[in-house]
């Protein structure tokens, strides 16, 4: 297998209830895997919900993006689902679309219009999981004396729909065995979401040549403020601090717990050293992975952690709570230190390790940079394309094994 483009160029429906303007981890792979698979010649199809109730058909970045309409939740901005019924409109899309595949990034709403409608037609289908429970527990308030019999009925359900698949993949290892963990006995192959690391890498190369406040070190969190994230672990982490070197942190993103964010950071008397950003524009954002000296995510429901990858691109240490997926991303002592979840005070020590001096910041950020490598985003196109075509023509060139094989070298 080769991550060169393959000779036939297809036509690919990518199916996203959550696509740009929405900014999250399914949203952001779902670009990114449209707008390169679309640079590399295919004909790509996006649907998607849209951002009110009228129906939108643009083209964007190269690729053309239906947008269905939605209708908002009293849980999230980003949370927009459809009507039962409105699903048929999947069917209506891919009978003028005419796709040789149709590759879903999830099993709710438009998504599961697509999966019944391509399994309908038999045309070749492939699903992506980002799914947790735990992420939806982040939104919707299940009491926690309920939430193992409400995530069993939900991986339940996963698993009925993404069965109808013939090829489904996820982001790492430890995303696939959760999937069999929770029933799922079909074929799943963990599949990068990738990441386009010299767009990172640059801003940061050019900042750090003549960074202009050497002696201040920057801890930076992105993502979601919510309470998956246990952003606050990571607050009270930076009010334990022993580095002498003058510290702050800065946060990117928006969610539900900002305000008890900003509250717990005054109380803590570090109120001075955390800057709330909000969303970022793409520039503003860059500027943020160049300034840091390490990168934090205390989640403990990440699949992948794309961000994580960004701020590696960037060539930046990382310190990530030892939780689902995060560990993929960390040789301990080379570019960065795992902790154990939800413990504030080996999360402060191991920021301290990173912060100690420059000089170990810069190899562990160099060890990032080598890590992240193998994410690179026109091999993970490749192995997508290796996918379609497998799942097109099982029989065919590109055999099952001969992709397993690819993915485990």
């Amino acid at each position: 297998m080769t991550s060169q483009p393959h000779s036939r160029p297809l036509r690919i429906v990518v199916g996203a209830t959550t696509y740009p303007p929405h900014v999250n981890g399914a949203a952001n792979f779902g670009h990114r895997l449209a707008t390169g698979l679309s640079a590399r010649g295919h004909d790509v199809h996006v649907v998607c919900h849209s951002s009110d109730r009228t129906e939108h058909i643009e083209v964007e970045d190269g690729v053309t993006v239906h947008r269905v309409p939605s209708y908002g939740s009293p849980f999230h901005p980003s949370i927009r689902g459809i009507m039962p019924w409105q699903a048929r409109r999947a069917d209506q899309l891919l009978a003028d679309i005419q796709p040789d595949v149709v590759h879903v990034q999830s099993h709710f709403f438009i998504c599961r219009g697509l999966i019944n409608s391509a399994r309908q037609r038999e045309l070749p289908l492939v699903a992506t999981n980002h799914f947790m429970p735990e992420n939806i527990f982040g939104y919707i308030k299940v009491p926690q004396a309920l939430q193992d019999a409400a995530g069993r009925l939900l991986w339940r359900n996963l698993v009925k729909h993404y069965s109808k698949a013939q090829l489904v993949t996820a982001p790492t290892p430890r995303a696939v065995q959760l999937l069999q963990d929770n029933g799922f006995t079909d074929v799943a192959l963990p599949v990068s979401c990738g990441i386009d690391v010299e767009r990172y890498r640059r801003p940061a190369e050019r900042y750090r040549a003549q960074n202009p406040d050497p002696e201040t070190r920057t801890v930076l969190f992105v993502g979601r403020l919510d309470e998956e994230k246990h952003i606050d672990d990571l607050l009270r982490a930076m009010s334990l601090l022993r580095t002498k070197a003058p510290t702050r942190l800065e946060i990117v993103g928006n969610g539900s717990r900002r305000a008890a964010f900003e509250q717990l950071a005054a109380e803590l008397g570090i109120a001075d050293q955390v800057h709330f950003h909000g969303y970022l524009s793409e520039e503003e954002l860059l500027a943020a992975y160049a300034r840091a000296d390490l990168f934090c995510m205390p989640s403990i429901a990440e699949l992948q952690s794309l961000a994580t990858m960004e701020a590696m691109s960037a060539g930046t240490p990382v310190v990530l709570a030892n939780a689902m997926a995060l560990p993929h991303l960390v040789q301990p002592g080379q570019n960065g230190w795992l902790y154990p979840p939800r413990d504030v005070h080996a999360l402060a020590r191991a920021i301290d390790d990173v912060l100690v001096d420059r000089a170990t910041i810069d190899r562990m950020g160099r060890a990032s940079e080598r890590l992240v490598s193998r994410h690179d985003i026109d091999e993970i196109l490749g192995r997508f394309e290796s996918i379609y075509h497998h799942v097109i023509d099982p029989e065919g060139a590109v055999e099952l094994d001969e992709i397993r094989t690819e993915l485990a070298s």
